[in-house]
Protein backbone atom coordinates (compact mmCIF):
# COMPACT_ATOMS: atom_id res chain seq x y z
CA UNK A 1 0.00 0.00 0.00
CA UNK A 2 1.15 3.26 -0.89
CA UNK A 3 2.73 5.24 2.19
CA UNK A 4 0.28 7.93 1.70
CA UNK A 5 -2.65 5.89 1.64
CA UNK A 6 -1.13 3.85 4.36
CA UNK A 7 -0.88 6.70 6.78
CA UNK A 8 -4.65 8.09 5.71
CA UNK A 9 -6.52 4.41 5.67
CA UNK A 10 -4.75 4.01 9.19
CA UNK A 11 -6.19 7.65 10.56
CA UNK A 12 -9.73 6.39 9.01
CA UNK A 13 -9.43 2.89 10.66
CA UNK A 14 -8.66 4.45 13.91
CA UNK A 15 -11.77 6.95 13.52
CA UNK A 16 -13.82 4.20 13.11
CA UNK A 17 -12.90 1.78 16.02
CA UNK A 18 -13.24 4.88 18.05
CA UNK A 19 -16.92 6.24 16.67
CA UNK A 20 -17.48 2.46 17.54
CA UNK A 21 -16.62 2.39 20.87
CA UNK A 22 -18.51 5.96 21.39
CA UNK A 23 -21.56 4.06 20.05
CA UNK A 24 -22.12 6.80 17.01
CA UNK A 25 -23.07 4.69 13.68
CA UNK A 26 -22.69 7.80 11.63
CA UNK A 27 -19.86 8.45 12.30
CA UNK A 28 -18.72 4.85 12.25
CA UNK A 29 -20.38 4.36 8.82
CA UNK A 30 -18.72 7.14 7.27
CA UNK A 31 -15.12 6.07 8.01
CA UNK A 32 -15.93 2.52 6.99
CA UNK A 33 -16.82 3.76 3.81
CA UNK A 34 -13.71 6.08 3.54
CA UNK A 35 -11.83 3.27 4.29
CA UNK A 36 -13.72 1.34 1.35
CA UNK A 37 -13.15 4.04 -1.16
CA UNK A 38 -9.56 4.66 -0.33
CA UNK A 39 -9.21 0.73 -0.95
CA UNK A 40 -11.38 1.01 -4.35
CA UNK A 41 -8.58 3.70 -5.55
CA UNK A 42 -6.01 1.86 -4.39
CA UNK A 43 -7.59 -1.21 -6.56
CA UNK A 44 -7.73 1.02 -9.44
CA UNK A 45 -3.99 2.57 -9.61
CA UNK A 46 -2.11 -0.75 -8.16
CA UNK A 47 -3.45 -2.95 -10.96
CA UNK A 48 -1.55 -6.07 -9.91
CA UNK A 49 -3.12 -5.86 -6.17
CA UNK A 50 -6.67 -4.81 -7.45
CA UNK A 51 -8.54 -8.01 -6.83
CA UNK A 52 -6.95 -8.00 -3.06
CA UNK A 53 -7.71 -4.40 -2.48
CA UNK A 54 -11.13 -4.68 -3.98
CA UNK A 55 -11.49 -7.56 -1.55
CA UNK A 56 -10.30 -5.38 1.39
CA UNK A 57 -12.99 -3.20 -0.21
CA UNK A 58 -15.91 -4.93 -0.02
CA UNK A 59 -15.24 -5.89 3.80
CA UNK A 60 -15.10 -2.26 4.53
CA UNK A 61 -18.44 -1.76 2.46
CA UNK A 62 -20.05 -5.07 4.81
CA UNK A 63 -18.65 -3.04 8.02
CA UNK A 64 -20.57 0.04 7.06
CA UNK A 65 -23.32 -1.41 6.77
CA UNK A 66 -23.23 -3.24 9.59
CA UNK A 67 -22.42 -0.85 12.50
CA UNK A 68 -25.28 -0.99 14.19
CA UNK A 69 -24.73 -4.72 14.60
CA UNK A 70 -21.18 -4.41 15.76
CA UNK A 71 -21.81 -1.50 18.42
CA UNK A 72 -25.09 -3.29 19.91
CA UNK A 73 -22.40 -6.53 20.30
CA UNK A 74 -20.00 -4.60 21.72
CA UNK A 75 -22.43 -3.04 23.92
CA UNK A 76 -23.98 -6.23 25.14
CA UNK A 77 -20.50 -7.39 26.21
CA UNK A 78 -19.48 -4.49 27.91
CA UNK A 79 -23.03 -4.13 29.55
CA UNK A 80 -22.10 -7.47 31.51
CA UNK A 81 -20.15 -5.61 33.40
CA UNK A 82 -23.23 -3.49 34.98
CA UNK A 83 -23.26 -4.62 38.76
CA UNK A 84 -26.79 -4.44 40.75
CA UNK A 85 -26.09 -5.10 44.80
CA UNK A 86 -28.04 -5.76 47.47
CA UNK A 87 -25.65 -4.79 49.80
CA UNK A 88 -26.20 -1.53 51.66
CA UNK A 89 -24.54 0.63 54.07
CA UNK A 90 -25.74 -0.80 57.13
CA UNK A 91 -24.19 -4.33 55.87
CA UNK A 92 -20.91 -2.47 56.01
CA UNK A 93 -19.51 -2.75 60.06
CA UNK A 94 -17.55 0.45 61.00
CA UNK A 95 -15.79 2.43 58.92
CA UNK A 96 -18.27 5.27 59.70
CA UNK A 97 -15.74 8.58 58.20
CA UNK A 98 -15.02 6.49 54.73
CA UNK A 99 -18.97 5.63 54.32
CA UNK A 100 -19.29 9.11 55.20
CA UNK A 101 -16.60 10.36 52.80
CA UNK A 102 -17.24 8.03 49.80
CA UNK A 103 -21.11 8.94 49.84
CA UNK A 104 -20.88 12.22 49.77
CA UNK A 105 -17.89 12.32 46.90
CA UNK A 106 -20.17 10.35 44.94
CA UNK A 107 -23.57 12.16 46.05
CA UNK A 108 -21.96 15.49 44.67
CA UNK A 109 -20.71 13.86 41.86
CA UNK A 110 -24.30 12.50 40.59
CA UNK A 111 -26.46 16.13 41.67
CA UNK A 112 -26.40 19.01 40.14
CA UNK A 113 -24.51 21.80 41.99
CA UNK A 114 -24.93 25.26 41.00
CA UNK A 115 -22.10 27.72 40.23
CA UNK A 116 -18.53 26.75 39.09
CA UNK A 117 -18.11 24.05 41.24
CA UNK A 118 -16.50 21.30 40.08
CA UNK A 119 -16.27 17.82 42.02
CA UNK A 120 -14.32 14.85 42.51
CA UNK A 121 -14.05 12.72 39.51
CA UNK A 122 -11.68 10.03 40.66
CA UNK A 123 -11.73 8.99 44.61
CA UNK A 124 -9.61 5.88 45.73
CA UNK A 125 -9.97 3.59 48.81
CA UNK A 126 -6.83 2.34 50.17
CA UNK A 127 -5.80 0.52 53.10
CA UNK A 128 -5.19 -3.70 53.94
CA UNK A 129 -6.62 -6.42 52.31
CA UNK A 130 -10.18 -7.62 53.37
CA UNK A 131 -10.90 -4.14 55.42
CA UNK A 132 -13.66 -3.57 53.45
CA UNK A 133 -12.72 -1.72 50.35
CA UNK A 134 -15.20 -3.90 47.92
CA UNK A 135 -17.59 -4.17 50.21
CA UNK A 136 -17.64 -0.38 50.58
CA UNK A 137 -18.63 -0.23 46.59
CA UNK A 138 -21.14 -2.77 46.59
CA UNK A 139 -22.84 -1.03 49.29
CA UNK A 140 -22.67 1.81 46.84
CA UNK A 141 -23.77 0.09 44.04
CA UNK A 142 -26.96 -0.89 46.31
CA UNK A 143 -27.59 2.55 47.73
CA UNK A 144 -27.02 5.35 44.48
CA UNK A 145 -29.63 4.93 42.30
CA UNK A 146 -26.67 4.80 39.42
CA UNK A 147 -25.00 2.97 37.18
CA UNK A 148 -22.59 1.07 38.84
CA UNK A 149 -19.84 -0.68 36.20
CA UNK A 150 -17.61 -2.35 38.40
CA UNK A 151 -13.91 -3.90 36.68
CA UNK A 152 -10.97 -6.15 37.76
CA UNK A 153 -7.81 -4.60 36.33
CA UNK A 154 -6.24 -8.40 36.33
CA UNK A 155 -9.51 -10.03 34.16
CA UNK A 156 -9.50 -7.19 31.66
CA UNK A 157 -5.11 -7.66 31.30
CA UNK A 158 -5.25 -11.33 31.13
CA UNK A 159 -8.45 -12.23 29.16
CA UNK A 160 -8.28 -9.44 26.99
CA UNK A 161 -4.52 -8.56 26.48
CA UNK A 162 -3.88 -6.63 23.37
CA UNK A 163 -7.56 -5.36 23.69
CA UNK A 164 -7.86 -3.94 26.96
CA UNK A 165 -7.25 0.07 25.98
CA UNK A 166 -10.11 -0.52 23.64
CA UNK A 167 -12.56 -2.25 26.40
CA UNK A 168 -11.79 0.77 29.13
CA UNK A 169 -12.61 3.65 26.64
CA UNK A 170 -15.84 1.06 25.71
CA UNK A 171 -16.67 1.12 29.24
CA UNK A 172 -16.29 4.95 29.75
CA UNK A 173 -18.77 5.48 26.81
CA UNK A 174 -21.51 3.03 28.47
CA UNK A 175 -20.41 5.17 31.49
CA UNK A 176 -21.53 8.57 29.72
CA UNK A 177 -24.22 6.81 27.97
CA UNK A 178 -26.22 5.83 31.48
CA UNK A 179 -24.89 8.73 33.22
CA UNK A 180 -24.99 9.50 36.69
CA UNK A 181 -22.66 6.48 36.86
CA UNK A 182 -19.27 4.97 39.07
CA UNK A 183 -16.73 2.66 37.09
CA UNK A 184 -15.21 0.43 39.92
CA UNK A 185 -11.58 -0.27 39.37
CA UNK A 186 -10.91 -3.11 41.85
CA UNK A 187 -7.37 -4.08 42.11
CA UNK A 188 -6.09 -0.69 40.75
CA UNK A 189 -2.74 -1.58 41.56
CA UNK A 190 -2.21 -4.50 39.08
CA UNK A 191 -1.57 -1.78 36.78
CA UNK A 192 2.11 -1.46 38.72
CA UNK A 193 2.76 -5.07 38.10
CA UNK A 194 5.84 -5.25 36.05
CA UNK A 195 5.83 -9.15 34.87
CA UNK A 196 6.82 -8.44 30.98
CA UNK A 197 4.27 -9.86 29.40
CA UNK A 198 1.79 -7.18 30.54
CA UNK A 199 4.17 -4.03 30.17
CA UNK A 200 2.97 -2.72 27.31
CA UNK A 201 -1.17 -3.72 27.92
CA UNK A 202 -0.87 -2.18 31.42
CA UNK A 203 0.47 1.21 30.03
CA UNK A 204 -2.06 1.36 27.23
CA UNK A 205 -4.95 0.34 30.13
CA UNK A 206 -3.57 2.91 32.42
CA UNK A 207 -3.07 5.91 29.51
CA UNK A 208 -6.31 5.24 28.34
CA UNK A 209 -8.23 5.13 31.99
CA UNK A 210 -6.05 8.42 33.01
CA UNK A 211 -7.04 10.13 29.28
CA UNK A 212 -10.89 9.19 30.19
CA UNK A 213 -10.79 10.74 33.18
CA UNK A 214 -9.44 13.89 32.48
CA UNK A 215 -11.49 13.57 29.06
CA UNK A 216 -14.94 14.17 30.85
CA UNK A 217 -17.19 17.42 30.32
CA UNK A 218 -18.17 19.34 33.14
CA UNK A 219 -21.71 18.06 32.77
CA UNK A 220 -21.10 14.17 32.32
CA UNK A 221 -21.91 12.91 35.77
CA UNK A 222 -19.37 9.89 36.18
CA UNK A 223 -17.08 9.32 39.02
CA UNK A 224 -14.17 6.46 38.75
CA UNK A 225 -13.80 4.61 42.47
CA UNK A 226 -10.42 2.56 42.15
CA UNK A 227 -9.17 0.34 45.43
CA UNK A 228 -5.66 -0.74 45.90
CA UNK A 229 -3.99 -2.79 48.28
CA UNK A 230 -0.47 -0.95 47.78
CA UNK A 231 -1.20 2.77 47.36
CA UNK A 232 2.47 3.34 47.30
CA UNK A 233 2.65 1.89 44.33
CA UNK A 234 0.93 4.27 42.67
CA UNK A 235 3.08 7.27 40.80
CA UNK A 236 2.19 10.60 40.60
CA UNK A 237 0.40 10.65 37.37
CA UNK A 238 -2.17 8.20 39.25
CA UNK A 239 -2.67 9.80 42.16
CA UNK A 240 -3.21 13.25 40.52
CA UNK A 241 -6.75 11.51 38.99
CA UNK A 242 -7.83 10.51 42.28
CA UNK A 243 -7.24 13.82 44.53
CA UNK A 244 -9.85 12.02 46.89
CA UNK A 245 -8.09 9.65 48.80
CA UNK A 246 -10.16 7.32 51.89
CA UNK A 247 -7.98 5.24 54.46
CA UNK A 248 -9.76 2.18 54.76
CA UNK A 249 -8.11 0.63 57.94
CA UNK A 250 -8.24 -2.50 60.27
CA UNK A 251 -11.74 -1.97 62.40
CA UNK A 252 -11.77 -0.88 65.87
CA UNK A 253 -13.10 -2.28 68.83
CA UNK A 254 -16.72 -0.62 67.80
CA UNK A 255 -16.32 -1.42 63.91
CA UNK A 256 -15.21 -4.81 64.89
CA UNK A 257 -18.01 -5.65 67.18
CA UNK A 258 -20.58 -4.37 64.24
CA UNK A 259 -19.21 -6.56 61.87
CA UNK A 260 -19.16 -9.72 64.39
CA UNK A 261 -23.17 -8.86 64.59
CA UNK A 262 -23.80 -8.54 60.72
CA UNK A 263 -22.37 -12.23 60.50
CA UNK A 264 -23.94 -13.68 63.39
CA UNK A 265 -27.29 -12.74 63.01
CA UNK A 266 -29.75 -14.92 63.35
CA UNK A 267 -26.97 -17.46 65.93
CA UNK A 268 -27.81 -17.05 70.05
CA UNK A 269 -24.47 -15.80 71.80
CA UNK A 270 -23.69 -16.73 75.26
CA UNK A 271 -20.84 -14.86 75.03
CA UNK A 272 -20.54 -10.92 74.80
CA UNK A 273 -19.78 -9.11 71.25
CA UNK A 274 -17.69 -6.78 73.10
CA UNK A 275 -15.02 -9.44 73.95
CA UNK A 276 -14.66 -10.76 71.01
CA UNK A 277 -14.25 -7.67 69.43
CA UNK A 278 -11.13 -6.56 71.80
CA UNK A 279 -9.52 -10.15 71.08
CA UNK A 280 -10.50 -9.59 67.05
CA UNK A 281 -8.72 -6.37 67.34
CA UNK A 282 -6.01 -7.40 69.29
CA UNK A 283 -4.91 -9.93 66.72
CA UNK A 284 -5.14 -7.17 64.00
CA UNK A 285 -7.68 -8.97 61.91
CA UNK A 286 -9.52 -7.60 59.34
CA UNK A 287 -13.62 -7.31 58.48
CA UNK A 288 -12.51 -10.61 56.59
CA UNK A 289 -10.73 -12.38 59.01
CA UNK A 290 -13.44 -11.50 61.08
CA UNK A 291 -16.19 -13.13 59.27
CA UNK A 292 -13.99 -16.13 58.62
CA UNK A 293 -13.96 -16.83 62.48
CA UNK A 294 -17.26 -16.36 62.56
CA UNK A 295 -17.85 -18.89 60.17
CA UNK A 296 -15.28 -21.22 62.21
CA UNK A 297 -17.10 -21.00 65.28
CA UNK A 298 -20.45 -21.68 63.70
CA UNK A 299 -19.46 -24.44 62.07
CA UNK A 300 -17.76 -25.66 65.37
CA UNK A 301 -21.35 -25.76 66.84
CA UNK A 302 -22.70 -27.58 63.93
CA UNK A 303 -20.33 -30.17 64.23
CA UNK A 304 -20.84 -30.79 67.81
CA UNK A 305 -24.59 -30.89 67.53
CA UNK A 306 -24.72 -33.17 64.54
CA UNK A 307 -21.89 -35.65 64.38
CA UNK A 308 -22.92 -36.79 60.98
CA UNK A 309 -21.11 -33.79 59.34
CA UNK A 310 -17.55 -35.08 60.36
CA UNK A 311 -18.43 -38.79 58.95
CA UNK A 312 -17.81 -38.94 54.91
CA UNK A 313 -19.91 -42.00 54.94
CA UNK A 314 -23.04 -40.49 56.70
CA UNK A 315 -22.62 -36.63 55.45
CA UNK A 316 -24.46 -37.42 52.63
CA UNK A 317 -27.89 -38.46 54.61
CA UNK A 318 -28.24 -34.75 55.82
CA UNK A 319 -29.38 -33.21 52.71
CA UNK A 320 -32.62 -31.57 53.43
CA UNK A 321 -32.34 -31.83 56.85
CA UNK A 322 -32.47 -29.15 59.33
CA UNK A 323 -29.76 -29.33 61.42
CA UNK A 324 -29.61 -28.89 65.45
CA UNK A 325 -28.25 -25.45 66.93
CA UNK A 326 -27.34 -24.42 69.92
CA UNK A 327 -26.25 -20.80 71.29
CA UNK A 328 -22.58 -20.14 70.33
CA UNK A 329 -20.18 -20.24 73.09
CA UNK A 330 -16.71 -18.87 74.46
CA UNK A 331 -15.19 -22.09 73.42
CA UNK A 332 -16.71 -21.91 69.52
CA UNK A 333 -14.42 -18.61 69.26
CA UNK A 334 -11.68 -19.70 70.92
CA UNK A 335 -11.68 -22.76 68.40
CA UNK A 336 -12.17 -20.35 65.61
CA UNK A 337 -9.57 -17.72 67.20
CA UNK A 338 -6.93 -20.21 67.02
CA UNK A 339 -7.47 -20.94 63.24
CA UNK A 340 -7.89 -18.27 62.10
CA UNK A 341 -4.23 -16.04 61.79
CA UNK A 342 -4.00 -12.54 59.97
CA UNK A 343 -1.71 -11.80 56.96
CA UNK A 344 -1.10 -8.07 58.56
CA UNK A 345 1.66 -7.29 60.78
CA UNK A 346 2.44 -3.98 63.00
CA UNK A 347 5.07 -2.91 60.30
CA UNK A 348 2.62 -2.88 57.66
CA UNK A 349 0.00 -0.87 59.43
CA UNK A 350 2.73 1.74 60.19
CA UNK A 351 3.07 1.95 56.49
CA UNK A 352 -0.29 2.34 55.90
CA UNK A 353 -0.82 4.97 58.30
CA UNK A 354 2.55 6.67 57.29
CA UNK A 355 0.78 6.71 53.93
CA UNK A 356 -2.43 7.79 54.82
CA UNK A 357 -0.99 10.83 56.90
CA UNK A 358 1.18 12.30 53.59
CA UNK A 359 -1.49 11.39 51.02
CA UNK A 360 -4.73 10.47 52.53
CA UNK A 361 -7.73 12.73 53.38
Amino acid sequence: MKMAYSSLFQRYERLYEKAIEEGNPEKARFFALQCAGLLRKLASEELQFSHYYLKLAEEWERKAENVDTEIKKRSNGIERLITTSNVTWEDVGGLEEAKKLLAQAVGIAMAKVPGKFKPWKGVLLFGPPGTGKTLLAKALAGSMKATFIGVKVSDVLSKYFGESSKIASSIYSLARQKAPSVVFIDEFDALGMRRSAMEDAGRRLLGTILAEIDGFHDSDRVITLASTNAPWDLDEAMLSRFPLRIYVPLPDEKGAKEIFAIHLRGFPLRVTLESLARIAVRKLYSGREIANACTFAVLHMLEEMNPELSDPLKVGSIAGKELTVRPLEAEDFRYAFRRVKSPIKKELLRKYEKWAKEYGV
